[in-house]
């Protein structure tokens, strides 16, 4: 007789796979969809949205939660895809499906506005359209908090179980701290940057075979380009983009690295998984702790950067330094610059808090979009000491606000909080991580992750993730200890 856990899973398997398709459509506006399909792929993606959300929301699910969540006899993996869907459902039935295939319109065609604007730096074009994906999260966000917090009720699709609260005093120990570090590096003298042309079809091949080195599995995934790199998919079909730039190419190499720990975690999921709701990573902070490790206490190390020294040389010549020394500290360069995805490792996390207080402003009603722009350029003289000089610059850089990613954001930090406390961990579990880095051999520790981290998927809390691959509870201090130290031997502050 089948019991009421299969036939769930078999309906919330069925829902993955259609999930998955629409994550698909979004892969393919960012990347080869032409330009006039910009309204119709908005009713597509709507129409989407639509079925996924009867689905999520079917008076069924229910009735199959409550049957299974009373039998007997649950293993660890039948609970915490119960625990799941019991979240998702919930959160479904809260949402109108007119809203919910609404705000699946209104931010495919956003999205394109936005980089329409975003090119011709002009945010008082993309200004209507924000104003109306605000609208929608706004009405979305009092949906789900049933009289509580707007923007913890939204935070919780990228980071269960997390508030804004937490998050605040999370920030708010690490912030002194940053900019106490930078004030003293501002102060100090800088590594000398890399200057030339790269061809731009040498930078995919090596960004290719880089990923490849990190572990990415092409056979499952492909590489490709876009405005804002980003990876799709999980399971069996990954997908990553990169961008290129003539005159840096650590741009498309890190960027890709960076998306590679994203889409490392994905395929790394246990197969048994695929389609359900552990079938995919716990949270983006999670994801985001992969993607930045990847990046930078992997990728941005001294053992590795004394490899990769070597690749560049192969495929572009000299580089005009030194020696690998001096390319580290090129790699690590700590530099002014407006873009978030394109900052130094340290300066990185200020542009996630400006981000942070801007969106819990917005979507409070403290600050409307009329007023946001001027807003961004106020904090970013504040936090950075220079003005941003054009709208693609500061508030039009990100896609993420026209897509209707409010909550998304603080993510990006707590993951570097997570990676801090993983990368402790990992250089305990693998003493000779650097020997390994060294010759180009990230398997120990991409190895260590998958097996620690990436393979559970869904199975654990964000939080308890991160507690059972490291034994300790999350803490920026990890974090902070790694950039004082790093930084504080780059530039000659011990």
């Amino acid at each position: 007789m089948t019991t009421a856990y299969e036939v769930l899973i078999a309906f919330e398997r069925e829902t993955g796979a259609l999930a998955q398709v629409a994550g698909r459509l979004g892969w393919d506006q960012e990347t080869v969809m032409p330009r006039g399909a910009a309204a119709q792929r908005g009713d597509e993606m709507a129409a989407m949205e639509s079925v996924l959300h009867a689905r999520r929301a079917d008076p069924r699910v229910g009735e199959w939660l409550a049957a299974a969540e009373a039998a007997d006899g649950l293993g660890e993996v039948e609970r915490a895809n119960l625990r799941h869907i019991r979240r998702a459902y919930d959160r479904a039935v809260k949402v109108p499906s007119r809203l919910a295939s609404e705000i699946a319109r209104v931010t495919s065609v956003a999205q394109g506005t936005w980089a329409e604007a975003r090119a011709a730096d002009d945010f008082a074009a993309f200004a209507p359209t924000l104003r109306e994906v605000l609208r929608l999260k706004r009405e979305e966000g009092a949906a789900l908090s049933d009289g509580g917090d707007v923007y913890d009720a939204l935070l919780q699709d990228y980071e269960p179980g997390a508030t804004a609260a937490q998050l605040t005093d999370m920030f708010g120990a690490m912030r002194p701290r940053l900019t106490r570090l930078i004030d003293q590096v501002r102060g100090a003298e800088a590594p000398a940057a890399l200057s030339g042309t790269f061809d731009e079809a040498a930078q995919m091949a090596l960004t290719a075979r880089i990923a490849q080195t990190f572990g990415y599995d092409t056979t499952r995934g492909r590489l490709d380009k876009a405005v804002h790199p980003f990876s799709s998919g999980s399971g069996n079909d990954v997908r990553i983009t990169t961008r290129t730039s003539l005159t840096d190419p650590f741009n498309c190499l890190y960027s890709t690295i960076h998306e590679t720990g994203h889409a490392s975690y994905e395929q790394a999921i246990a197969q048994e998984y695929l389609f359900t709701p552990l079938g995919q990573g716990v949270s983006m902070g999670v994801h985001e702790s992969q993607s930045r490790i990847y990046e930078n206490q992997l990728g941005r190390s001294r053992a590795f950067t004394s490899w990769l020294h070597g690749q560049m040389e192969e495929a572009f010549g000299p580089l005009g330094l030194p020696d690998a020394e001096a390319f580290y500290r090129t790699v690590n360069r700590v530099h002014e610059g407006y873009i978030r995805t394109e900052a130094d490792e340290l300066q990185y996390n200020l542009h996630v808090l400006l981000r942070f207080d801007l969106e819990r402003a917005l979507i409070s009603g403290e600050l409307e979009v009329d007023d946001l722009e001027d807003a961004w350029n106020a904090r970013f003289q504040r936090d950075f000491g220079f003005a941003v000089d054009r709208p693609s610059n500061g508030v039009l850089q990100d896609v993420h606000w026209s897509v209707g990613l409010f909550g998304y954001f603080p993510t990006y930090s707590l993951g570097n909080v997570y990676a801090g406390c993983l990368h402790e961990a990992l250089r305990e579990a693998v003493p000779d991580l650097d020997t390994q880095l060294a010759s180009g051999d990230l398997s120990g520790a991409t190895g260590w992750l998958r097996e620690n981290v990436q393979r559970h998927g869904g199975l654990y809390e964000p939080r308890e993730t991160i507690i059972r691959a490291t034994g300790k509870e999350p803490s920026e201090e990890p974090l902070m200890r790694y950039l004082e130290t790093k930084f504080g031997n780059l530039y000659g502050l011990d």
